[in-house]
């Protein structure tokens, strides 16, 4: 690195006048930036803009101050696929997922008709009993359908009564599936799934009842390197997930983020095993389980988690300082913290309308779009509705999608894929 040296000019003229030089002043060299692998492929420039906001906020800037925040979401954000949804596929095969007291119990958003379908299809074993869904086909296809498709085998609804900004019951019931085992016994059912899922073959599937499913999940290279970078240029990095703690822990470890530094959706524990119950946050009392880290509850978890904040103030925006300055995500659940982050914001294109109405908008020039890193969707044919329905209220009704300053946002055009 060139260092200028920079001689004041009473200096200069003492050396003239053949007096004592005066020793030069230089200028203190700035800390090596660390930048990303320019061999692993980024959409446009979006390495070069990731590169600059590292710059600018990371070790080599020698900012005063705390350590920057990056944010990630996880499934679908750093790995392809979900790794929620592996751990489910491999306890059902493996009959791990114990018979409740009573479905009703184990989740307060369940509908009657799915209460009935679960009853009916999974029987009347004693109670903390693991279920035998690897054989039990029926059972098992009336799990998977309330949780992949928040419906019964028969089409009914199996949730209803939920805020839909803080809460999505079929991530939840998940996290409400595991009572009865302890963490370690989850982290165990979650390293197994991951043994499988990154041996598999890009592509591959599974039997789960009597349903082929996604059989294979894979680290993103480029999203590997961003972490690592991050982590070089002196960042602080989170993942928030609405996958189950436990679960999140064993995979956020395959890129280095600690158990401290992960965020999932957290349930209440009783003689150190899981109950249905879940944790809350900010003025939602545990047990209520009416947030978890979805959408706003992204946001609370974030700002009580990172910065401190408690009680209802948690699910406000905070001022900048108290706000990351990276936020990383692929679906409208990563939506409002994504919104929070104060240089750069990084948006993985899976369609998702909300979301990509507001990285396509671009209202601050802070927004990015990547294709998916593996296997990338092609671009929708329609225009994102963002004027119209582009979002959803708490009601879960389809309204208009608003920039920060309350604007409508125009119909977005799918651009990058």
């Amino acid at each position: 690195m060139r260092v200028r040296l920079l001689i004041p000019t009473a200096a200069l003229a003492l050396s003239a006048l053949g007096l004592a030089p005066v020793p030069s002043v230089a200028a203190a060299p700035r800390a090596e930036c660390a930048t990303l692998d320019p061999g692993l492929s980024w959409y446009g420039e979006n390495r070069q803009r990731l590169d600059a906001m590292i710059a600018e906020h990371g070790r080599c800037a020698e900012r005063p101050g705390p350590r920057p925040v990056a944010v990630f979401d996880w499934d679908n954000t750093v790995i392809r696929n979900d790794v929620g949804d592996a751990t489910l596929f491999w306890m059902l095969r493996n009959s791990v997922v114990r018979q409740p007291a009573d479905w009703a119990a184990t989740s307060r958003y369940l509908t009657p008709a799915a209460v009935t379908a679960l009853r009916s299809a999974c029987g009347t074993a004693p109670a903390g009993r693991p279920l035998p869904t690897g054989t039990d086909t029926r059972c098992a296809d009336e799990i998977l359908a309330v949780y992949s498709t928040a419906a019964t085998t028969g089409g009914a609804a199996a949730f209803a009564g939920h805020d839909h900004r803080r809460m999505e019951p079929a991530y939840a019931w998940l996290a409400q599936l595991l009572a009865g085992w302890t963490p370690a016994d989850v982290r165990g059912f979650a390293a197994a799934a991951q043994r499988e899922n990154l041996a598999a073959p890009v592509g591959a599937t599974q039997l789960v009842g009597t349903h082929q499913v996604t059989g294979w999940v894979r680290y993103y290279d480029q999203q590997r390197d961003l972490v690592r970078t991050l982590r070089r240029a002196g960042f602080d990095i989170w993942v928030v997930s609405a996958s189950p703690q436990p679960v999140v822990e064993v995979w956020a470890a395959g890129v280095g983020v600690g158990v401290n530094r992960v965020v999932g959706i957290r349930s209440v524990k009783q003689a150190g095993r899981f109950t249905h119950r879940l944790t809350g946050c900010g003025n939602v009392p545990d047990g209520a389980d009416s947030v978890i880290t979805y959408i706003d509850g992204k946001r609370c978890w974030i700002n009580q988690e990172i910065y401190g904040v408690r009680g209802a103030k948690a699910f406000d925006r905070q001022d900048p300082a108290r706000r990351p300055v990276f936020a990383a995500g692929d679906s409208t659940t990563d939506l409002t913290f994504v919104r929070d982050a104060t240089a750069l914001r990084l948006v993985i294109n899976r369609n998702k309308t909300e979301l990509m109405c507001h990285a396509y908008h671009d209202a601050d020039g802070r927004w990015i779009v990547n294709p998916m890193l593996i296997q990338p969707k092609s671009a929708q044919a329609a225009p994102y509705p963002c004027s119209t329905k582009g979002a959803t209220d708490a009601a879960g009704r389809a309204i208009p999608a608003l920039d920060d300053a309350g604007h409508v946002i125009p119909d977005q055009i799918d651009s990058v894929h």
